[in-house]
């Protein structure tokens, strides 16, 4: 980047607008690039689609009226000063009425309580990482997402067209995406991440699987009929643990 704030590369420029579809900081990049000028274009759509479906309405709600009391029969406690202990008491029962109606809240919500299920969720919120792409990311940037102290990797996997550090369970993993046969593929390395075993998982679009590898493990995502078993053999292949 240069000190007036301009990108000097395509990778610079799509990293900013990747998470931010109104950044125009690479005005002087972008006119004269139109391979970045279709990934803004395609950004900006995506993020207008994004933004009509979370466009909920919301109806007016209104306050059930009461009965009126009839205060002929109402008689008034007396007022007591309430001592450490009842003040204790009071506010433990508070805690748990929120905790619990916390709870409650949850329990109406969808949950992701399988390392799979965190996965596909992680997932949905970076759909742009998904292109079809012939454009590898750079060393550079490949050596900062999966630094020497993560891992070494080697090009053996495939064309790696996208390489970003993300958050799962918790621990930051280097995301990947190759592509495949189908379309792309996504890798996220999870050294930190132990499993019992190999597992598959899969829903209408998408097939999966969790590979265990050393003392971590891999997850490889790619399309509905996406054949993995090569690219398991791939990425197992060109992976060594340094953590």
């Amino acid at each position: 980047m240069t000190e007036d704030g301009q990108m000097n590369t395509c990778e610079e420029y799509r990293e900013a607008v990747g998470a931010d579809p109104s950044f125009d900081g690479g005005a002087s990049h972008l006119t004269n690039c139109a391979s970045c000028q279709e990934f803004r274009r395609e950004m900006q759509a995506l993020d207008q689609q994004l933004g009509r479906a979370l466009a909920l309405t919301v109806p007016d709600l209104a306050m059930p009226e009461l009965p009126e009391i009839d205060t002929s029969n109402v008689a008034a406690l007396p007022r007591r000063r309430l001592g450490t202990p009842a003040w204790l008491a009071v506010a433990a029962t508070v805690t748990i009425a929120a905790f619990i109606g916390f709870r409650g809240l949850d329990d109406g919500l969808p949950t992701a309580t399988s390392l799979s299920d965190q996965i596909v969720a992680h997932l949905t919120h970076e759909p742009y990482a998904l292109r079809v792409t012939n454009e590898a990311v750079t060393d550079t940037r490949l050596a900062r997402v999966v630094p020497a102290s993560i891992a070494t990797m080697d090009h053996s996997a495939g064309l790696i067209t996208y390489a970003q550090s993300c958050k799962i369970n918790g621990r930051d993993v280097p995301h990947l995406v190759i592509q495949g046969a189908r379309g792309p593929v996504t890798i996220l390395l999870m050294p930190e991440e132990m499993v019992n075993g190999n597992s598959e998982f899969s829903d209408d679009t998408i097939d999966g699987v969790i590979l265990k590898v050393g003392d971590g493990s891999i997850a490889i995502i790619g399309e509905k009929g996406e054949s993995l078993e090569n690219i398991e053999k791939r990425v197992k292949n060109s992976v060594t643990w340094d953590i």
